[in-house]
């Protein structure tokens, strides 16, 4: 393949996944099970729910995802994609979502780490893996320990808040920044 010829073909293959999660924030916010589930591969591993995407289907009409709040908006506010071959690519996207639960609207900053496939000749998402900031009521400021705030749900280890511990770079700045310059900053490391 000429040069000319693949890079046209890794712009192609951006433009591609960059549809992804705008058509996934649409998907969960108008609850359209049917799209949501062909955004992503045809294989997908769902873990104990099993293969495919009939098997991510029931995974999201449980209990346990989005009928676990009323409305949602998800607000895509950026996005990076590293190619890695033709057919696979990685990358991450910011989100920050509101979710309306009873008489709470509760707002998240999230971080989405997707990787991408090519399946049945399109991109798609072969698995996206949600790191959160923080979540709370939009009323209240986040805040620690654990900066995880939605009353009454999501407690418990699997719910709490990874970012920006998560990133390597960020423990690394900070240790080398020391205790000091830290708690200068913030009550809740």
């Amino acid at each position: 393949m000429n040069d000319l010829a693949q890079r046209v073909e890794q712009v192609e293959a951006q433009l591609a996944i960059q549809q992804l999660p705008a058509r996934y924030a649409v998907a969960v916010d108008s609850r359209n099970l049917d799209d949501l589930v062909e955004l992503f591969a045809a294989d997908v591993n769902c873990g104990r729910w099993g293969t495919g995407r009939e098997a991510l289907k029931a995974y999201y009409a449980s209990q346990n995802v989005l009928a676990g709040f009323y409305r949602s908006v998800h607000l895509i506010c950026g996005q990076t994609i590293d190619l890695i071959d033709a057919d696979h690519a990685k990358g991450t996207v910011y989100c920050r979502a509101g979710h309306e639960d009873k008489d709470h609207w509760v707002e998240m900053a999230i971080c989405y780490f997707d990787t991408y496939v090519r399946s049945e000749g399109r991109w798609c998402f072969e698995r996206r893996e949600e790191k959160h900031w923080y979540s709370t009521d939009w009323q209240e400021r986040p805040h620690g320990p654990a900066f995880q705030n939605w009353p009454g749900k999501y407690d418990g280890p699997k719910y709490q808040a990874k970012l920006p511990q998560a990133w390597p770079s960020w423990q690394r700045y900070w240790a080398e920044a020391g205790n000091e310059a830290r708690d200068a900053v913030t009550r809740s490391p």
